[in-house]
């Protein structure tokens, strides 16, 4: 914490992850996990939230899962990482079996359909807000653009698998930020 933030319990851990599973009922999760990590409560500064979520992306696994637990560790440990698992994963699991429940019988109705439409644009439209906040931090960093601009170029244009690209933008990423010294 190098921001001067008082490190949240284990308990406040737990109910933050939580806040950030329910806000974001359909995607987004990154959006309010931003919001809630960094601007309501300030666990994390801009910078330090950016580096997690990175780190987060780099594992395999849902992303948030992967950030609950960086959250959880960089505070508490492991004690910590399991507070913020359990946060972000019990309520919404839950939920989500009633919800499978659910949809087994009602699946072929049309106000189901229209309701999961509904859902899927929220959460592009969470995601691209997401895209945007961030931008902001990257705009003073060249060589992240780049990155960022030739995977999407090879992803979109010449239909790039993701595995592949991670294999090779991963470690060229990684080689270009590793810290140097008095240098980073």
């Amino acid at each position: 914490m190098d921001h001067g933030a008082v490190a949240p319990t284990r308990w406040q851990l737990f109910l933050g992850m939580q806040q950030v599973a329910l806000s974001s009922f359909g995607g987004g999760l990154s959006a309010w996990s931003e919001r809630i990590v960094v601007e309501e409560r300030q666990w994390m500064s801009q910078e330090e939230f950016i580096t997690g979520l990175t780190v987060a992306r780099l594992f395999p696994g849902p992303n948030q899962i992967n950030m609950a637990v960086y959250i959880g560790s960089r505070f508490h440990g492991l004690t910590g990482a399991i507070a913020a698992l359990s946060g972000i994963l019990l309520l919404p699991f839950s939920l989500l079996m009633l919800l499978g429940l659910g949809y087994f019988y009602l699946h072929e109705t049309l106000a189901v359909d229209r309701l999961l439409a509904g859902v899927i644009t929220a959460s592009a439209g969470m995601a691209l807000s997401m895209g945007f906040k961030i931008a902001g931090a990257y705009n003073r960093d060249p060589v992240a653009l780049l990155l960022a601009a030739c995977s999407f170029i090879a992803m979109d244009v010449f239909h790039v698998r993701l595995v592949p690209l991670v294999l090779v933008a991963g470690p060229l990423a990684m080689a270009w930020y590793w810290p140097r010294g008095d240098q980073r």
